[in-house]
C-alpha cells in the first residue's frame, strides 16, 4: 500500500549529533578527521603519559557501563513515551490533544537537570527514589516530549492518500495507523531517534550530581583524589567524544540503509 513515489524524508533534529552525510563516499571528512584525531590522541596520552592518564581511562571503564545502562534504559522508556505522546499531539480528541501539548510543553521548558533535581530529591522524599531509577525516569520523560515531536512529524510525513486508500479497503483508524501509517512513518522516525540517543547519552553527565557513577562522575572522583582535574577532564572528554562519533556513524549507515530500501 505504499506509495513508489514518495520521496524518503528527513527529520532533522537540531539539538542532537551531528550525523555524518550517508552520501558522503570520500575517505577524508569531519568525521572521519575527527575520530582519527581523538582516537590518535587518547592512545598517545596513555603511551606517552601512562600516569595518570592510563590509569584514569582505567578507573573510568566502569562508568561506560552505567553510562550506556542509563542511556538504554531510557531510550526504551522514552519511545513509547514519544509514541504516546505523538499520537496524542495528532488526536482529533481536543482533550487528548490538550494533555499531550500540555506535557510537551511543561517538559520542553525546565531544563533536564532541574527535572533530575526534582525527581531525586523531590520525589526521592516520598518513594526513596535512588540515583540510577531517578536519573531514568527523569531522563526518560524529558526526551519522551523531544520524541513525541519526532512521532508527530514523522507521522505527519506520510500521505494522507495512504489513510484513505487503507480506509477504502474497510481498515478503521486504529488499524490504519497499525498497519499502514506506522511502518512507513518508522523509516522517517529511526535516524532521529537514534540522533535521540546519542543527544541522551552525552546528557547522562548530568546524573553525575546524583551519585551516578557514570562516566562524568568517575573522572571527577579521580580528579578530586589526585587534583589533575585538567588531565581527567581531557580525558572524559575524548571518551564521550569517540562514543559520540562512533554512534552518529551507527546512525548514519542507518539512515543509507532506510534510502536504500525506500528505492
Amino acid at each position: 500500500m505504499e506509495n513508489p513515489s514518495q520521496q524518503h524524508i528527513r527529520i532533522e533534529v537540531s539539538d542532537g549529533a551531528s550525523i555524518p552525510d550517508p552520501k558522503d563516499r570520500r575517505i577524508v571528512t569531519a568525521w572521519s578527521i575527527s575520530i582519527f584525531g581523538a582516537i590518535t590522541s587518547l592512545i598517545l596520552l596513555c603511551l606517552l603519559k601512562s600516569d595518570p592518564f592510563w590509569n584514569m581511562l582505567q578507573f573510568v571503564s566502569d562508568g561506560v557501563i552505567v553510562t550506556f545502562q542509563v542511556t538504554i534504559f531510557s531510550i526504551l522508556l522514552a519511545i513509547p513515551i514519544g509514541m504516546v505522546t505523538g499520537l496524542g499531539r495528532l488526536s482529533q480528541v481536543r482533550a487528548i490533544n490538550l494533555v499531550a501539548s500540555t506535557y510537551v510543553e511543561v517538559i520542553r521548558g525546565i531544563p533536564l537537570l532541574v527535572q533530575l533535581f526534582f525527581i531525586y530529591y523531590g520525589l526521592g522524599r516520598f518513594f526513596g527514589v535512588g540515583g540510577i531509577p531517578a536519573a531514568v525516569i527523569a531522563m526518560s520523560f524529558c526526551y519522551g516530549a523531544y520524541m513525541g515531536e519526532v512521532f508527530r512529524a514523522g507521522i505527519s510525513a506520510i500521505n494522507k492518500g495512504q489513510a484513505e486508500a487503507a480506509r477504502s479497503l474497510g481498515f478503521n483508524q486504529s488499524q490504519t495507523m497499525r498497519l499502514v501509517i506506522m511502518p512507513q512513518a518508522w523509516r522517517t522516525i529511526l535516524p532521529p531517534i537514534g540522533n535521540e540517543f546519542i543527544a541522551m547519552l552525552k546528557d547522562t553527565s548530568l546524573v553525575s550530581i546524583l551519585a551516578v557513577a557514570d562516566i562524568m562522575r568517575r573522572g571527577t572522583e579521580y580528579a578530586g583524589q589526585y587534583f589533575n582535574y585538567f588531565e581527567a577532564f581531557t580525558l572524559v572528554a575524548l571518551v564521550y567524544l569517540i562514543i559520540t562519533l562512533i554512534l552518529s556513524k551507527g546512525v548514519s549507515i542507518m539512515e543509507a540503509r532506510l534510502n536504500y530500501y525506500d528505492r
